[in-house]
């Protein structure tokens, strides 16, 4: 009989999300393994300091002979060979939300952040003013929490904070992630029009954030966004109570702006109309100081000092590639973000004006994402990109993979900006966006370059061109 712990294979470990659970898993005491395409930075890098061998390719080999279990990424197919040979072995499998919940959430309060935008800072901020606090919560986010620097911890007290995705689960499960997480209480910041390839309608999405609202217990809480209709039409489902929040508008607990320097914002907090506290925040922008006013209400009514929560919001240090200088040459600042929905561009840039208001600044963005690839916000990145002085247009990623009728038009986008006499081009590839921007960049420009992949490796690449000119 077998006395040693038991063996976890994970298929397609890379991801965010499926690296957080290997690293859980592992913590926890199980022997994990774990294959993917490619094996690349950052990820792989946590995985081998954590100790997790990794495997390159899809191969029925790869599944050991003393494997217990199978977690299934995903984005993998019921074809993929690890998975054929896992189910002719009748080895029992898991997608990556079961496999947390089943091994992580059932004795936890789990608290799950969910919504369009916003998510993975959130989420990562109410795990930071927890473990302030002394709470030792576990977190699974799908970002680089820099205060962790990691996306996981265990923690060893009552709470668990997730962030909740809407996305689908695995080949044998389309239905969202977080439907799996057994939410106590939840923050949800927004619900609009996103993930186009699998929700064909607004309603659709609607419906998931229904179900999810559904599962809260009459002892949790729910802390829900004011401002977005399609939430404000199902927060009255929950069987719990549900508190409100917003920056300049109605709703339970308010926020207003004090002073903005390029250090923090410092804005004034309100319950119910009477002030509360006064914050400070490193983070740029209406929306982390919406992002941080969900986090000070779940946090209030789960019974956290106003001290620790001022202490904890300020200590922030936020999300890799969340507006996140990569470096700077000559006084020119390159950012990174993770922005590729009109609203998220739209609110970046807003923070960026704001933050910076005497740089120039340049909108670089790639149509990456499966929403972004499409023509379905062709108008609104026209709106969004126009706040920035300048902008660049990258070609759509993959773009033969997508019907023409139902791809984005990048050129179109950068005649409309014209037309509108804002500053922009087309420029199809990383390399050749690099030659441009180390040729006309000037001091004082900050270039924040938006993209949910690695667009190339553009930013070192950027950084590399502004020193040769600056020689």
């Amino acid at each position: 009989m077998r006395t040693s712990p038991k063996k976890i294979h994970i298929i397609a470990i890379c991801g965010v999300g499926m690296s957080a659970l290997a690293g859980l898993l592992k913590k926890k005491g199980y022997r994990v393994s774990g294959s993917d395409a490619q094996i690349y930075p950052p990820m792989s890098l946590l995985l081998e300091a954590a100790q997790i061998p990794l495997k390159n390719g899809f191969h029925a080999d790869h599944i050991e002979p003393d494997t217990d279990w199978v977690i299934i990424g995903n984005a993998v197919p019921k074809t993929n060979p690890e998975v054929v040979a896992a189910l002719e072995r009748n080895i029992p499998y898991y997608s990556m939300p079961e496999a947390l919940s089943q091994f992580f959430l059932k004795d936890k309060q789990s608290l799950v952040v969910a919504g369009t935008h916003g998510k993975t800072t959130t989420t990562s901020l109410l795990a930071w003013v927890l473990t302030y606090a002394g709470v030792d919560p576990g977190l699974m986010v799908g970002g680089w929490a820099n205060n962790f620097d990691s996306n996981h911890r265990m923690g060893n007290g009552p709470h668990f904070v997730v962030e909740g995705d809407e996305y689908d689960t695995a080949f044998f499960d389309k239905g969202p992630k977080f439907l799996h997480y057994r939410p106590f209480s939840a923050i949800l910041t927004s619900i609009e029009m996103d993930h186009a390839d699998i929700y064909p309608n607004l309603a659709a999405i609607q419906e998931a954030f229904r179900k999810l609202i559904q599962l809260l217990p009459r002892d949790g809480c729910l802390v829900a966004a004011a401002g977005w209709p399609a939430m404000a039409e199902i927060v009255h489902e929950a069987a719990c109570p549900v508190q409100t929040y917003g920056v300049g508008i109605v709703a339970d607990w308010t926020a207003s702006v004090v002073a903005v320097t390029e250090e923090t914002i410092s804005f004034d907090v309100s319950f119910h109309g009477k002030q509360m506290e006064t914050f400070d925040t490193p983070l740029a922008g209406r929306h982390n100081i919406n992002n941080a006013l969900g986090v000070i209400a779940l946090c209030h009514h789960l019974g956290i000092s106003w001290n620790k929560i001022r202490e904890a919001v300020l200590t922030f240090k936020g999300v890799k590639r969340r507006q996140e200088i990569v470096g700077s040459v000559n006084d020119i600042i390159v950012m990174d973000d993770f922005a590729h929905h009109p609203t998220a561009i739209s609110e970046t840039l807003s923070a960026l004006r704001w933050k910076y208001p005497n740089r120039r600044l340049w909108a670089v963005f790639e149509p990456r994402s499966a929403t972004s690839r499409r023509n379905l916000f062709q108008d609104g990145f026209v709106d969004a990109l126009a706040l920035a002085d300048r902008t660049i247009l990258a070609d759509v990623f993959a773009s033969d993979k997508l019907a023409p009728e139902l791809r984005l038009s990048p050129e179109k986008i950068v005649a409309d900006l014209k037309r509108r006499r804002k500053e922009a081009y087309f420029i199809p590839t990383p390399d050749q966006v690099v030659e441009a921007l180390a040729q006309w960049a000037t001091p004082s420009d900050l270039i924040c370059i938006m993209s949910s992949g690695a667009f190339g490796g553009i930013h070192q690449k950027l950084l590399s061109g502004l020193e040769r000119m600056n020689r």
